[in-house]
């Protein structure tokens, strides 16, 4: 599946029951809102796939992972059910990876923001380089993490989550990720990254799908009420971004 450059491109690779699945966008690998419906339909047909058994997300590119939800669409809100329709988003797409049958790998070569770190914490394991530094930097513009932080805290805890989004400023590097849960290895080199990857993902491929389907299971156990709960966040969000407060915020950040 590929989609036009435009709004971003979707591009999915199956080879030896790996299924590469891989985004793009010239905004730091940010994903307007049909790219993030895209990729979700995408997570929905590669789990029905009885030919994959495991799933590489990744973007293109040599720097940036994923920088988050478009700015752009961010600033054009202006009604609440635009709003929640535009944090609804990044939900649809954690809720498809946590009920997608197959493990999902995360490549994460370069820095995460937002939406980012969230689809990072989605994975159900992330590799990643050195330059591959986090920030959750909303509350700076009057929102908050509100729909991936579940996901977030899922993986490094509530102590982690409050650390990440309350210092909104600060990036947190590589290895503060892996030592709090996020990131499983780290590094030097994309060239290492890759190799890992191919290794990890063949591996995998090579184990009982079934096996891997329960073990996936196993994993997300307790989050069942997430289809409800993000959606509730995106809510959240969608209310906050039309304050005064925010709007101040986001028209600073887009001069």
């Amino acid at each position: 599946m590929t989609t036009n450059r435009l709004d971003g491109s979707l591009y999915t690779t199956i080879q030896d029951r790996i299924a590469t699945l891989e985004f793009g966008h010239p905004a730091s690998n940010s994903f307007p809102r049909t790219l993030l419906d895209r990729l979700t339909k995408e997570l929905n047909i590669l789990s029905e796939n009885k030919d994959v058994s495991v799933i590489v997300l990744t973007s293109e590119g040599d720097r940036a992972f994923c920088a988050g939800a478009s700015f752009d669409e961010l600033v054009a809100i202006s009604t609440f059910e635009e709003g929640k329709i535009f944090f609804s988003g990044f939900a649809n797409v954690i809720n498809a990876m946590r009920k997608c049958s197959k493990i999902i790998i995360g490549r994460v070569q370069g820095k995460a923001v937002g939406g980012g770190v969230g689809l990072a914490a989605a994975c159900d394991y992330v590799l990643a380089t050195e330059a591959a530094a986090i920030k959750l930097s909303e509350l700076t513009i009057g929102i908050g993490p509100f729909v991936i932080a579940p996901a977030v805290e899922r993986k490094i805890g509530v102590a982690g989550l409050s650390e990440l989004t309350l210092a909104a400023t600060e990036w947190k590097n590589a290895y503060w990720a892996k030592e709090k849960g996020l990131y499983a290895k780290v590094f030097e080199t994309q060239q290492e990254l890759n190799i890992e990857i191919e290794s990890l993902a063949s591996a995998l491929a090579s184990y009982n799908p079934d096996a891997l389907t329960e073990m996936k299971n196993t994993l997300w156990k307790g989050t069942e009420n997430w289809d409800a709960l993000l959606l509730k966040r995106a809510a959240i969000s969608g209310t906050l971004v039309l304050s005064d407060i925010t709007k101040k915020a986001l028209e600073k950040f887009r001069k």
